[in-house]
């Protein structure tokens, strides 16, 4: 992973160039190119989530749920914090949740052939 999939969002006086956020943006679609880290990210973007109901939610096992939390944390697209001895992940901001939640809508648009609109 590069320097670049840490998303902290740039500030306002640092507007990244147009190449920078296409690759920024293509880091982060990548990401949720993969089944498990979607299932994931929709979960969360019900709320805050413990390893163990994230098992529970994307048909995965615990050590490949793991493995992809790290991933998506390491890029900066979810948080985590100690409850006790469990670690509790959410996602980092609502941009990713409506994106996940977007997808979606174009895979019902797709699989159930459904027309087009804005």
């Amino acid at each position: 992973m590069n320097a670049r999939m840490h998303l902290s969002g740039a500030h306002a006086s640092q507007e990244p160039d147009d190449r920078e956020r296409l690759a920024v943006a293509v880091e982060v679609l990548g990401l949720l190119a993969d089944r498990t880290r979607l299932a994931l990210l929709r979960r969360l973007g019900e709320g805050e989530a413990d390893v163990t109901t994230l098992t529970g939610s994307c048909d995965a096992t615990r050590t490949s749920v793991s493995q992809h939390l790290s991933r998506l944390r390491l890029a900066g697209l979810v948080t985590t914090r100690k409850e006790g001895r469990r670690v509790v992940y959410a996602l980092r901001h609502g941009h990713l949740r409506r994106l996940v939640e977007e997808a979606l809508q174009v895979a019902d648009h797709r699989i159930r052939h459904l027309p087009s609109h804005d």
